[in-house]
């Protein structure tokens, strides 16, 4: 009876400090994939009635199947993948969309996509040299999600990443609003638990706001300030390599919010 009462208490005591934690997890957290990556199933209630498995729907979308072929005899290169039925833009911000090229016949990977020349990859992706597997990943609208591996000609792995629509799967991600998780704040890119990658912070109407890349952990190049409007507001200007300290940061040039130019530095700023 004792020991009852003892692991009552000891409920009352931590439960608290585990809704606590949860609380402070809202405002900032590593994304979370949450989907099954297998390319044939979704994650379903349990059902003792078998179902179906529905061909060429991927995340609950309909698509069809394409194919790429470049280089002649050995050197023949392909590429086996899926895309969506109807043109569509991407419905949330991404650096790199992927689409295939009626007109070229070719997979693309743009900033920017027009509908019209057309369509988002979304499914299952594969990239092979004969029967030997180059690349394998799939994708969701247009960016590359869940796992991807990278094969060298021998068969051996050369690269292994693991992504959520478009981003490195361990880039911390604030919010406007973190219970709805709709109005992205600001993407900070991690990997390896180093920022790595291009980082975003955007305005509340959903305009970008700032946009610069890192190089382990380092800023670099020109890291772009933009008003709400849209209209670029500032250019600091950071050393090419990470570790440069012959090169201090600089404002490389400033506008007004109608998008005239007030400030314009074209010398490099010495230590």
């Amino acid at each position: 009876m004792k020991l009852f009462r003892a692991i009552g208490t000891l409920i009352m005591l931590i439960s608290p400090l585990i809704s606590w934690g949860q609380e402070e997890g809202e405002q900032r957290f590593t994304i979370d994939t949450p989907v099954n990556l297998d390319f044939e199933k979704e994650e379903e209630p349990v059902n003792t009635k078998k179902k179906k498995i529905k061909k060429k729907v991927y995340y609950g979308i309909k698509t069809k199947k394409g194919f790429t072929r470049k280089g002649t005899g050995d050197k023949v290169t392909y590429e086996l993948f899926y895309y969506l039925k109807r043109p569509e833009k991407p419905t949330f911000f991404v650096r790199d969309i992927y689409w295939y090229y009626f007109t070229r016949r070719e997979i693309r990977k743009t900033t920017t996509f027009d509908p019209s020349k057309g369509v988002l990859l979304h499914g299952p992706y594969e990239k092979k040299q004969g029967q030997i597997l180059l690349e394998k990943g799939i994708f969701y609208k247009g960016t590359r999600h869940g796992r991807w591996m990278k094969y060298r000609s021998d068969s051996s792995l050369v690269d292994k990443d693991r992504f959520y629509r478009g981003w490195p799967k361990e880039s911390l991600v604030t919010y406007y609003d973190p219970h709805q998780r709709t109005k992205m704040k600001e993407m900070t890119p991690i990997e390896y638990g180093e920022k790595e990658g291009y980082y975003y912070f955007f305005h509340e109407n959903g305009q970008l706001a700032v946009q610069g890349e890192y190089q382990w952990d380092e800023k670099v190049g020109d890291w772009t300030e933009f008003y709400s409007n849209g209209k670029r507001k500032k250019i600091i200007s950071y050393p090419k390599e990470p570790f440069d300290e012959s090169l201090k940061p600089y404002i490389k040039a400033e506008w007004n919010d109608k998008g005239k130019e007030i400030y314009r530095n074209n010398k490099m700023a010495s230590k």
